[in-house]
């Protein structure tokens, strides 16, 4: 994994960390921008130094590397503060795409759990109804949202719309603030509570 960062322009690794407590005094310490968290650590597990690397460095951009696929576990980690998740058989180019994502402040999903995050997040709303009003999205802003529940990048967004990187934030910016909703784990809650979006998709 550092080999992979390391290959790609604009990155650099400036520490490693082999459990939990290391990573938090690191992070106290070095301030990254972006941190690469396992959910299976030594001493202080995952979810739990994420929470608590929350409360140290709210600044950090957390991209969770696990081969964990449960779709609790998924929804837990994103709940919890996590601005991605990214499974650890990952190519160099969703790496790319997903600190990509992070460092211009979106959130990030693999595309292989998505289905995955979906299903969780029905299921959670078939257990706990939320009466919502109605959406008032123009159709452009709900084709984006699809594609963002999705786990599609803004730049892949842009480049399947065929609009620009800026108009794709534009909209993204104004989905967030009509729905009063700014994290994904919200979003695909209130994309399938409002059947915007579906398992088949």
């Amino acid at each position: 994994m550092r080999a992979l960062v390391l290959d790609l322009p604009g990155y650099a690794v400036i520490g490693e960390a082999n459990d939990g407590s290391q990573l938090l005094a690191m992070v106290e310490h070095l301030s990254p921008d972006i941190v690469l968290l396992d959910i299976s650590m030594k001493q202080i597990g995952g979810l739990e130094a994420l929470q608590q690397l929350k409360r140290i460095r709210p600044q950090s951009k957390v991209l969770i590397l696990s081969m964990h696929t449960d779709p609790a576990l998924i929804m837990q980690a994103l709940e919890s503060g996590a601005h991605g998740y990214l499974l650890k058989d990952t190519t160099a180019t969703e790496l790319e795409h997903a600190l990509e994502a992070l460092r211009n402040n979106e959130r990030y999903l693999s595309p292989a759990i998505a289905h995955t995050v979906i299903t969780q997040a029905l299921t959670r709303t078939q257990k706990t109804p939320d009466p919502a009003d109605s959406h008032n999205l123009t159709a452009r802003q709900l084709e984006i949202l699809r594609l963002i529940v999705r786990g599609k990048s803004t730049r892949e967004i842009a480049n399947g719309l065929g609009l620009s990187v800026k108009t794709v934030e534009t909209h993204r910016s104004q989905i967030m603030k009509r729905l009063q909703i700014f994290d994904v784990a919200g979003l695909v809650l209130f994309a399938v509570r409002e059947q915007i979006i579906s398992l088949d998709d």
